[in-house]
């Protein structure tokens, strides 16, 4: 007998139902006890046995083990990744788009009522541009015995297989991807990722992460290979806690490592839509927490704005200061520095997915700016932070679909003072 508490190991079980889908994807059934039970790469509407069945005291968890009825929402994935290597980067693909769009609907929904206490219907949502072939930044990983540089296997975040093409990156990337993974003997011996980007002007970027203390001389080699090959890139080097530079290529006239939307043109529609919701913004004081490279505060400024933008990556904000146009910028952590800022009239915040610090729950509380945006890339921690802004109620949410194949989604909550 196991200590108390553990899990429990089944062997498969009869017929489970599943009937939606969790926010993390996977889908949700009954084992005949009633107990909930989640089972990955299930769909609403199959029918299905269990494996690797581990019941805790509220919930269990499994495998699909025979799938007996099939539900109209499956569809056969496009990546061999996916279904052969259990790919985590994924977690939909084998869902039509229609159920996808629902389900995503249902996890902001599902957060903000259950959560947020918010008595709201799943909002409408925005479908993707594109649902292949988007993304233009991929993250590979190293496995521990440094053979295999790829992706992490579903649920197993030690396990990493050899990835060949990524389906939702864009295929710009993928084919330079073709050629560096041929390159492995010009890469550092302590490679931990490699990270591959495609800007805005189209100028592609290999970012090669390694362990602290490594010194590597290879990116010479590297960045001529791939030029004979006809895919260039700008070779970045960052050392385990360290910041980026770039080694080999364009110099550093694009900073390829702070945040930008991975999906940039549905980014850009988010962006268009929230600042949209601020109303009339000529010769209000707007904030724009979280800033980033400054976009949204290029274009209020472009509105009539006066901006203060907070921005804690210090490369970022030079980038920001470099684009233009002209606003004051603090480069710090928003809830340190949220003091420094005058009273607004408007406020815009789009933080990361871990959400707002209390503190700045705190601050915006205090200073109560007629109306509020709030972009958020998790349903559970922009639920959480509606619970904390007192001051404001709720008017309208939107989604959008920036992740097709996975279970993220993108929010923008308007929010209106008490």
């Amino acid at each position: 007998m196991g200590p108390r508490g553990a899990a429990r190991t089944h062997k498969p079980v009869t017929a489970v139902h599943i009937l939606r889908l969790a926010a993390g994807g996977d889908g949700v059934g009954k084992l005949p006890d009633g107990k909930t039970v989640f089972v990955p790469r299930t769909a609403p509407g199959d029918v299905v046995t269990l494996t690797g069945l581990r019941e805790h005291k509220r919930f269990a968890r499994a495998r699909l083990d025979l799938l007996i009825e099939t539900s109209r929402e499956r569809v056969e994935p496009r990546c061999p990744h996916y279904t052969n290597d259990e790919c985590g980067g994924c977690q939909l693909q084998h869902l039509n788009y229609e159920a996808q769009l629902q389900s995503r609907r249902s996890f902001v929904g599902d957060a903000l009522r259950r959560l947020g206490k918010q008595e709201i219907p799943d909002p409408a949502i925005v479908p993707a541009i594109g649902t292949y072939d988007y993304r233009t930044k991929l993250t590979l990983h190293v496995s521990e015995d440094g053979r295999r540089i790829g992706l992490h296997r579903y649920g197993r975040p030690n396990e990493v297989f050899d990835l060949e093409w990524c389906h939702i990156t864009i295929p710009d990337l993928m084919e330079l991807w073709q050629v560096v993974r041929t390159l492995r003997p010009f890469l550092p011996a302590r490679l931990l990722q490699v990270v591959l980007r495609l800007d805005r002007s189209g100028g592609r970027h290999v970012v090669v992460r390694v362990g602290e203390g490594e010194v590597w001389s290879g990116f010479d080699r590297l960045r001529g290979e791939l030029e004979r090959s006809g895919t260039p890139a700008t070779i970045w080097y960052q050392p385990e806690g360290g910041a980026a530079r770039a080694v080999a290529g364009a110099g550093e006239a694009f900073p390829a490592t702070v945040f930008e939307q991975v999906n940039p043109e549905m980014g850009d529609r988010v962006r268009t839509f929230a600042l949209e919701q601020l109303g009339n913004v000529s010769g209000h004081l707007v904030w724009d927490l979280y800033a980033g490279i400054g976009e949204s505060t290029a274009q209020l400024i472009a509105m009539g704005a006066r901006v203060e933008s907070v921005e804690v990556d210090r490369r970022a904000v030079a980038e920001a200061e470099a684009r233009g146009p002209a606003a004051r910028r603090i480069t710090g952590r928003v809830e340190d520095v949220l003091g420094e800022l005058h009273q607004p009239g408007l406020v815009i915040v789009n933080p990361p997915r871990t959400g707002m610090d209390h503190r700045v729950c705190t601050g915006l509380n205090r200073v109560a700016p007629r109306r509020m945006v709030y972009i958020s890339c998790d349903p559970a921690t922009l639920a959480r932070d509606l619970q904390r802004l007192e001051r404001f109620r709720l008017s309208l949410v939107q989604a959008f679909d920036l992740f097709p194949q996975t279970t993220h989604v993108e929010t923008v909550a308007i929010l209106e003072t008490v």
